[in-house]
Formats: structure tokens, C-alpha cells, sequence
């Protein structure tokens, strides 16, 4: 409605004032309305530990005097608008500016209750001056070149042209900061805008121009109620504001580039002479900007910046860092050297400074040392090994990253160099802390695990938790390395996390279920048996396969439990196939962690005994990679379990030299393999497979093919002379009930 109207005025048939009139108290009804609603509200509680009743009763007061106070100013500043085409040509300017007095009084006073926060260190006040002052000067230069000339005494167009420039720089900076989508954030970029269109108003009215001048300000005017308006709810609820982000550096540059290239192009077009306020207005940028770079923070021999100093510190860009009004904490006894040391405040302190460097820069390492054993974990608490790791650590950085003590066994640094050199400088942190330590009686080595986060336009808590979820990441790959921190690598770790903690007691809660793959004969295509095949009903994380629930098992120590309930429930489902008439047998997968387990071969046996079953109808598999670390214990369960007339098979071979060379010494019936060796190769000597049926001939192994998913992989496991196969192009697996439904399309066959 508002754009339609400017349309229709901009072409002739509605009278300017008259529209600017309409338009500002159509919104200053409707922002006034909201505001009224958040003034006439009852108060909210705000009570806290300490107060007084009275302060109580005015602090909970505090958010219905702001939205007052607002909805007060933005009625005044309609009320000013449509009084001006009422109002006679000499009385229009008064009204202008007494309105624009009250307006900005009532703007200042809501604003004023509405946030009061602690004054950041002088330093970081005059560097917001300075990155300040520099894009207003242009913003009032162009004002200046735009404003009438002839119709505007030159004291009042200097007046006006600098109040537009001020006003327009503070909107600017509140709708471009870190904190611009905050409540108070929009309420000062609403005040600044609404100003600004009553400035123009002020100033327009005061000469003889057409009116079609006017409706400049109706932009502005309409946008800035209507922003403070929106912004008043959201200010007076912190806790819906969003967190904060980098600044948007490209519009404070850009707009009053744009502004000032455009005026001065309207200016040389119209032909005008040389105008001393001009260039005295275009010399004022220049302080400013030798004001910001003396005011820049301390630059690196290498040339990165260095972390400012812990007390607080400036934001480049003009903003103060989120945390500069926390106080100084001293830094701690651990952290000792000769550069920057701190705790935690005075990390956190470092990181919100580096996260708004335009560019964003900088990185935060997180060092975990693990001692190998308790007696060197207390010397690693103690003042001297502690003092030597820092010495170390110290050597690395450079003179102006910051080392802090946030851990109980380890350190983090902050660093303001980009991600690639926060690796390298990392590696080279591993190397130094994994050199030997002279301890009393002994030199001792520790391992080290770091994780690194970026820092630019994130969060210092959540850098901090990225590079210690990283750090986790690090211990998880074995340690005595670098890991980086990125999006998947949380999704893995909280997925992880929340495996660790559902795991335990899964048994009990009846969790667990079985799946049965039927495996089947190539000739024939008739069932000869299944493999039972574990599955993790979730409630809370859905369906877990063996591939993700085992690592995990095995780190909390419950692949025994596993391993027997599996066990238990495999050999209890055979026997109610083979009381059924079916001559099948049943495979199970156990880890070498489980076979090498004492007790494996006789709890077996009890289970069978228990079940009436025949030995030889159960089939146990191991797989091939991790036979190679316990091959003695594992050829001495397969055997005792060869003996109980139980069959044994190795999974997952790979037809690998060394492969080959200890399938000789395993005690093994079946020879499982994947259908990769089916494939034909590119040369003319044809598919591996022939080669491990022709091993297996000569060893007396019967081989299956597994994860067989086409007809094509199906006809080569058969033309090689396999005389099994699994796979989903053969039969998928399923619950027992609907194995039992499969089977009963075949008839009963024997092994």
C-alpha cells in the first residue's frame, strides 16, 4: 500500500505532504498498536537473588515503561508527519523540528532503560569512534551534495547533512553488528531510521522545493516505526534473540561509497562549482582512518594479529568483544611461559575478539596429554613436568597466541593464523610434546590428542566445544595426531555418545533382536541354512547395525553379554526349525575378542546340550583382518570347538598373500568371501575366485559367496564351483517368521 501510494504521488495525482501524512500515521497506528499491547501487558517477573521488594517491583515495571516510552515516540514522530500539511508554509518547519526534538528525547529515554551496558576500555570506545566516523563523514558529505542549496540557508543544510550523516551511520552499524538480529539491535536501527526521515522533513520543509521532495522520507519514516516496533518484543525477551554472528562488514563499506559516488555524479551533472564544506566534509575521512589503523590490534612478526590483551579488547570492525565486560581473571599456576597465559574467561575473552576479524581468522587448539601410567598422571599434575610441557608448548607459538588452562590434563591455545597454519602449528605441537620427559628414575612418553575449531563468526562456547569434540575424535583414532573439527564429525560424535549411553542394559530391556539370512545352494537354489545376524532395536536411536554397535560394545566391554544372548537366541531358533523337520544349519558371527575368551568353548557346548542340538548344525564365523593379532588363541579355539563337532568358518577373506598363507594353519570348514572376487578383472587371467575355490579344493573347504546382489555375480560364483551363496539376490534377510514363510516354498533338504 505504501509503494502504491509513493507511485501515485511521484506521478502527479496525490499531493506529496498529503501521502507522506497518510503513509507515516498508517504506521505509526499500526506500530503503535503493537507497542501499546506490550506497554498495557502485565509486568514480568525479574527477580533476583538479593533484591529488595521495591527494586523487585521495578525491575519486573522495566519492560512496560520501555514499550511506553517507544510507543510514546513513534505516535509522536506520525503525529509530526500529518500535522505538516495542516499547517501553514511558515509554521511547517517549527513543527518539523519541535517534532523531531520530542521524537528524538522519547527515543533516547525508551532506548536508554531499555539497555544499559557496561562501558567497554577506552581503546575499544575510540575505535568504534573511529570506524565510526569515517563512513558518516561520507554519509554527511553526500547529504550535503543531495540537500537543496539555494532554498536552505547553509548553517541549516551543514546542521541537517550531519545529523542525517550521524543518524544514518548508527542505523547502519546496529543492522550490521554481531548482535544486529537482537531485539535492541533493531530498536536502535528503527529509532535511527524513523530520525532520519524526520530530519529530511525538517529540511525540506524549510525551503521552497516541490513537494514531491518529501516523499524521500517516507522510506525511512514508515521502516524505522515499524522496526522498532518489531524489535521491542524481541529486546524485551533476551532470551529470543538469536546468537550472535560475524558483522557484515561489505555494507558499511558499500553504502556510503555508493552514497557519496552517486551525490557527487548529481553534483559535477548539475554542473555546480566547487563548494568548501564539500571538501572540508571529504577531508574528514581521513582521520578517522588513520585513527582505526593506529588503533588496530598488535600485528605478528609473520604478519597475523596478535590476541588482545586479556583485560578486554576491541573488536576490529568497531565492535566491542561479547565477553569485555567480564573481568580479568589472573592467570593460572599451571599455565606458565613467557607469552599471554590465562584461564578459561580470559580464553573466551581471546576467542570473541578473533571471531569478528574482517576477514574471520583465527583457530583454537585444544591439547590433551595421556600419561602411560597413574604414577606419570600425578608428575603430569605436579609444577615441574606441567612447567616443561608449557616450556614445550611456548617454544612452538608465537609471541602473541595465548595459552590457558582449561582442562585437568591438558591446555588450549588460541592462535590468530588461518586454519591451515592452526594444523601445521599443531603437528608441530604433537612432535614437541611427544619428545621423551626425564622423570625421577625413568624418561617417560606421553601421547597427545588436539582438536581444532575455526573461530571466525562462531560463538566462543561453541568453538570451544568444536575443538574439544575434535580432541575426543583424536583419542577415538588411536591419538599422537591433529584432528579438525567440521559438521559430520559431531553428527559421529554425538552419535557415539549416545551409543555409549543407551547400550548398556540393552539385554535386559529386551532390546536386541535377530535377523536370518537363509543361505542356499548355487545348484539348486534350495536352502541349506541362515546366518543370524544382530540387530539393535533403539526406542531412542532406531535400528543399530553390528557394524556401528560392536566398536562400541567393545569399548564399554559388553561383547561378552552380547555374544551369549546372541548365542543363546541363534541356537534356540535352529532347534525349533529342526524340531519342525528342517535339516538346516545356523551361523554365527563372534569377534576375536569373544573366541579368545576362556570360557568360549565350553559355554558353547552347554548351550547346545542345553538346546538338544546336533554340533555340527551350528556354524561359527570369524572374521579374516583381525584373526592375523591373536592367530596362536584363535587356531586353538577353532580347534576345541572343531572337536566338539561344531563347524567353523573364516569370514570376509580377501585372497590377500598373507590371507593365503595362514588359511593353512586355521582349523576351518567354510571359506566366506565377497563378491568382489566374482568380478572379472581387466586382465585375461579371469576372476580371483578360481584361485580361492582351487585353495579350497586342495584344503577340503567348502566356500560360500556372501553379499551376492545380482544374477550376473550369482552365474560367476556358480561357473567358479561355489557351492553356496548369500545375498540379497539370492534371498534378503528377515525376522524368523518370515524366513520360516520362505522356507516353506522349498522342500525339506538336507546339509
Amino acid at each position: 500500500m505504501v509503494t502504491l501510494l509513493l507511485l501515485a504521488a511521484a506521478a502527479g495525482p496525490l499531493p506529496a505532504l498529503g501521502v507522506v501524512a497518510l503513509t507515516a500515521a498508517a504506521g505509526s497506528a499500526l506500530a503503535g498498536t503493537r507497542l501499546s499491547r506490550l506497554a498495557a501487558g502485565p509486568p514480568r517477573p525479574a527477580v533476583r537473588d538479593g533484591d529488595t521488594r521495591a527494586a523487585a517491583r521495578r525491575r519486573a515495571a522495566r519492560p512496560r515503561r520501555v514499550a511506553a516510552l517507544l510507543d510514546a515516540a513513534v505516535v509522536a514522530a506520525g503525529l509530526t508527519a500529518a500535522v505538516l500539511p495542516l499547517a501553514d508554509d511558515a509554521q511547517r518547519t517549527t513543527a518539523a523540528v519541535t517534532g523531531l526534538a520530542v521524537v528524538a528525547v522519547l527515543f533516547g529515554a525508551g532506548l536508554a532503560v531499555l539497555a544499559n551496558p557496561p562501558q567497554p576500555p577506552v581503546r575499544v570506545r575510540l575505535r568504534r569512534a573511529a570506524d565510526a566516523a569515517g563512513p558518516g563523514a561520507g554519509l554527511a558529505l553526500a547529504a550535503w551534495l543531495l540537500l537543496p542549496r539555494d532554498s536552505v540557508g547553509a548553517p541549516a543544510r551543514l546542521a541537517a547533512a550531519v545529523a542525517l550523516g550521524v543518524l544514518s551511520v548508527c542505523a547502519l552499524t546496529a543492522l550490521t553488528g554481531p548482535h544486529r538480529s537482537s531485539g535492541v539491535a533493531r530498536c536502535r536501527g528503527g529509532a535511527a531510521l524513523t530520525l532520519t526521515g524526520l530530519v529530511v522533513l525538517a529540511t525540506l520543509t524549510a525551503g521552497t522545493l516541490p513537494d514531491r521532495a518529501g516523499l524521500l522520507a517516507v522510506p525511512p519514516l514508515v521502516g524505522g516505526v515499524l522496526l522498532t516496533a518489531a524489535g521491542a518484543r524481541r529486546a524485551l525477551r533476551p532470551e529470543l534473540d538469536p546468537p550472535p554472528r560475524s558483522t557484515a562488514v561489505w555494507p558499511r563499506v558499500v553504502v556510503p561509497a555508493v552514497a557519496v559516488v552517486a551525490a557527487t555524479a548529481w553534483w559535477l551533472r548539475s554542473g555546480l562549482a566547487p563548494d568548501p564544506t564539500a571538501v572540508l566534509l571529504a577531508l574528514a575521512v581521513v582521520p578517522p582512518l588513520v585513527l582505526r589503523e593506529l588503533l588496530r590490534p598488535r600485528r605478528r612478526p609473520d604478519g597475523g594479529r596478535a590476541p588482545a590483551p586479556l583485560g578486554g579488547a576491541a573488536r576490529p570492525g568497531g565492535a566491542a568483544a561479547d565477553e569485555s565486560a567480564v573481568p580479568p581473571a589472573p592467570p593460572s599456576d599451571r599455565a606458565v611461559g613467557s607469552g599471554p597465559t590465562g584461564d578459561r574467561t580470559a580464553l573466551l575473552r581471546a576467542l570473541a575478539v578473533l571471531r569478528d576479524v574482517p576477514p574471520p581468522s583465527g583457530a583454537l587448539l585444544v591439547v590433551d596429554l595421556h600419561a602411560p601410567s597413574v604414577d606419570v598422571a600425578e608428575q603430569l599434575a605436579g609444577p615441574d613436568l606441567a612447567a616443561e610441557v608449557v616450556r614445550r608448548v611456548r617454544a612452538v607459538l608465537g609471541p602473541g597466541d595465548l595459552v590457558a588452562d582449561v582442562t585437568h590434563t591438558g591446555l588450549a591455545v588460541a592462535t590468530d593464523v588461518g586454519p591451515m597454519l592452526a594444523y601445521a602449528l599443531g603437528t608441530r605441537l604433537v612432535a614437541a610434546l611427544t619428545q621423551p620427559y626425564q622423570v625421577p628414575g625413568a624418561a617417560v612418553r606421553l601421547q597427545v590428542s588436539i582438536g581444532l575449531a575455526e573461530t571466525g563468526g562462531t560463538a566462543p562456547e561453541d568453538v570451544l566445544r568444536q575443538a574439544d569434540l575434535a580432541r575426543r575424535r583424536a583419542v577415538q583414532l588411536g591419538r599422537d595426531r591433529v584432528e579438525w573439527y567440521d559438521a559430520y564429525l559431531e553428527e559421529q560424535l554425538v552419535r557415539r555418545l549416545d551409543l555409549e549411553r543407551e547400550l548398556p542394559g540393552a539385554v535386559a530391556r529386551g532390546e536386541l533382536d535377530l535377523v536370518f539370512q537363509p543361505i542356499l545352494g548355487l545348484a539348486d537354489r534350495v536352502p541349506v541354512g541362515a546366518e543370524a545376524l544382530l540387530r539393535w532395536r533403539s526406542p531412542v536411536l532406531g535400528t543399530v547395525l553390528p557394524a556401528e554397535l560392536l566398536p562400541v560394545a567393545e569399548d564399554l566391554d559388553v561383547v561378552g553379554e552380547l555374544g551369549c544372548w546372541v548365542l543363546d537366541r541363534a541356537c534356540r531358533q535352529l532347534a525349533n526349525w529342526t524340531d519342525s523337520g528342517r535339516e538346516l544349519w545356523m551361523a554365527i558371527n563372534v569377534t576375536v575378542w569373544e573366541l579368545t575368551a576362556p570360557d568360549f568353548v565350553p559355554r558353547t557346548a552347554a548351550v547346545l546340550d542345553a538346546y538338544g542340538l546336533a554340533p555340527d548344525r551350528l556354524v561359527v564365523e570369524v572374521a579374516e583382518p583381525r584373526v592375523a593379532a591373536e592367530l596362536p588363541t584363535v587356531v586353538a579355539r577353532l580347534a576345541g570347538l572343531r572337536s566338539l563337532g561344531v563347524r567353523t568358518a573364516l569370514d570376509d577373506f580377501r585372497a590377500e598373500h598373507a590371507s593365503l598363507a595362514q588359511l593353512r594353519r586355521l582349523p576351518i570348514d567354510l571359506l566366506k568371501v565377497g563378491p568382489e572376487l566374482v568380478n572379472r578383472g581387466t586382465d585375461a587371467s579371469g576372476p580371483l575366485i578360481d584361485v580361492v575355490v582351487s585353495v579350497g579344493d586342495r584344503l577340503g573347504l567348502e566356500i560360500v559367496v556372501e553379499e551376492l546382489e545380482s544374477e550376473d555375480q550369482v552365474a560367476g560364483a556358480q561357473r567358479a564351483g561355489c557351492r553356496y551363496g548369500q545375498g540379497f539376490a539370492l534371498a534378503r534377510p528377515a525376522t524368523a517368521e518370515r524366513v520360516e514363510a520362505y522356507f516353506e516354498e522349498f522342500p525339506y533338504a538336507s546339509r
